[in-house]
């Protein structure tokens, strides 16, 4: 039953969750799911309206029942929010009925990766984009720690990174 565990993929933005997700689900036939874009389905709007009209309380309510649904299909990946496992039963779901991977990428990368104007609701306004990356990536690394591996982005292919996160979804060992 291990192996037809839900992927999890976490990690701060612009990390290449969906991209990596979206080559790990076709290499290994699976469905894959991107968790704010079921969001902005679900809610008929999208990720920065959510968050202008109902906060981010409002959002991380939505997400987080998103989460559970799927986290309860087998044969899939998720692609998450970078958000999405910084909520402690949110990680716990997370952990217990899927296989957990966190990729990185330094808070100078994401702001190369994503612009100025980047369109992330808690990024966009701050004076110095990267400083505020750094300030949120500090907050949420503590999170992201705890996932079953962890794989870093920089320099790397998405096809690489997939591969990655294969081998290691492959090689955990319940413990």
């Amino acid at each position: 039953m291990k192996l037809r565990r839900p992927i999890v993929l976490i990690g701060f933005m612009a990390t290449g969750k969906s991209t990596v997700g979206r080559l790990i689900a076709a290499r290994m036939g699976r469905m894959f799911i991107d968790l704010d874009a079921a969001v902005e389905e679900h809610a008929g709007m999208s990720v920065a309206e959510i968050f202008r009209q109902q906060g981010e309380p409002g959002f991380r309510t939505q997400e987080s029942a998103a989460l559970l649904k799927f986290l309860a299909t087998e044969n899939c990946v998720i692609a998450t929010g970078g958000g999405a496992a910084c909520h402690e039963s949110n990680l716990q779901a997370m952990l217990t009925s899927g296989f957990v991977a966190a990729l990185y990428a330094n808070p100078a990368e994401v702001i190369r990766r994503v612009g100025k104007l980047s369109g992330r609701p808690l990024l966009d306004g701050a004076d110095d984009p990267e400083a505020a990356a750094m300030r949120l990536l500090s907050q949420r690394e503590p999170f992201y720690a705890r996932a079953h591996a962890r794989v870093d982005t920089v320099g790397r292919s998405p096809e690489q990174v997939a591969g990655d996160v294969i081998t290691a979804f492959e090689t955990h060992k319940e413990s």
